[in-house]
């Protein structure tokens, strides 16, 4: 009995001695507890949104992507003179898009890019069909292709990792958002991609109109009607209507502008499917009046040449879509008054209060200016 008494009380005072040899060695415990940032889902909006399950929006991730998305020292090749960043070629202003006059081409390195750009505008409803041709799955994906793209950054993560590390301030944000100071291309695509997905516009006039806070005009509410008919303008398959209050579909469709198909880049490409030659993403139409040229390929600066086209130059092949019901007759053939009533209504859909919101704008002050 006791030298089982003895044998026990060694091991104790071993297991109590390593106890507090191992507390003495461990780093202070410093909890990672960053804020949970909840979307406030606009009246009438689809209430399913898409967020990874690895990448939450938090207060702290969206604070640090909104400095990343605006500093043109993203790039990581300001030791070569080149500085550009997101907002370069998304520009509040136009709806996140260049806008006119376009410069083409317009990356870093002046190599042409295959298509003109689509809005950033109400991504966080989109189900991860990103780009023209739905080729990028998610924001994140989009963000680190940007950066080795030659057409675009043309960097690689390792300059765009050192460039950040380097400035002061980013590594504390980097530990508030993600739990540590270490810079990673993952993180950055992270934050931005959070950053984005907080660009909602949902204060328009036509919101307006359906909260029931004010009236349109007659030639507005003609405009809706011309919209939302397979009679009149006939917009509303691809762009969605009242309904939907995206004014996309997000999906892909060849509208008619040609009748050969030689882009390398297409839905098509993505699909093999035959059918897919010449489709493209329906883009949305909120603040279209912001967001010239319009087309993938940019060939249009103004809406009157949209409209146009619409109603009197689509062209047959044997890929236009089914939804393009007036193709027999080259269009809808709207007349002129049609054409400014249909103006008119889209017009609607934009939203002044989102392009000037200081809160999707540049900061003040970057980490480094605090």
């Amino acid at each position: 009995m006791k030298t089982y008494n003895f044998i026990w009380t060694i091991l104790v005072l071993t297991s109590i001695l390593f106890s507090c040899k191992n507390n003495e060695d461990e780093e202070p415990d410093h909890t990672y507890q960053p804020t949970p940032y909840n979307i406030d889902i606009p009246f009438g909006f689809p209430t399913r949104i898409y967020i990874p399950d690895d990448n939450p929006l938090t207060v702290e991730g969206i604070e640090l992507g909104r400095y990343l998305f605006y500093d043109t020292r993203l790039a990581g090749r300001a030791d070569e003179g080149k500085l550009m960043s997101c907002s370069s070629c998304h520009k509040q202003e136009n709806g996140f898009i260049i806008g006119l006059p376009r410069p083409h081409p317009f990356g870093l390195d002046s190599i042409p890019t295959h298509h003109a750009m689509l809005p950033l505008i109400n991504l966080i409803w989109n189900p991860g069909h990103l780009g023209w041709n739905g080729s990028v799955s998610s924001i994140e994906d989009d963000v680190l292709a940007v950066i080795t793209d030659p057409s675009e950054f043309g960097s690689s993560f390792e300059a765009v990792e050192k460039a950040i590390t380097e400035i002061p301030g980013y590594p504390e944000l980097f530990e508030k958002a993600f739990g540590s100071k270490e810079v990673k291309v993952e993180r950055i695509a992270k934050a931005i991609a959070q950053f984005v997905r907080t660009i909602i516009s949902a204060d328009s006039k036509f919101d307006k109109y359906l909260r029931g806070e004010i009236q349109l005009t007659n030639a507005e509410l003609h405009g809706f009607v011309l919209f939302t008919t397979e009679e009149g303008a006939d917009c509303f398959h691809c762009h969605g209507g009242a309904g939907n209050p995206l004014f996309t579909t997000n999906l892909f469709y060849n509208n008619g502008k040609d009748t050969v198909f030689t882009d390398p880049v297409d839905r098509y490409s993505i699909t093999g499917d035959p059918m897919d030659k010449g489709a493209y993403k329906a883009s949305t139409l909120r603040n279209i009046e912001y967001t010239a040229p319009y087309m993938h390929d940019g060939r249009f600066n103004t809406l009157d040449e949209v409209i146009n086209f619409y109603s009197h130059e689509l062209q047959w092949s044997p890929q236009i879509d089914p939804l393009m019901h007036h193709i027999a007759n080259n269009g809808t053939q709207l007349t002129p008054i049609e054409k400014e009533d249909l103006k008119a209504f889209l017009y609607t859909l934009s939203d002044t209060a989102f392009l000037n919101n200081p809160e999707l704008g540049k900061p003040d002050k970057f980490p480094d200016e605090q």
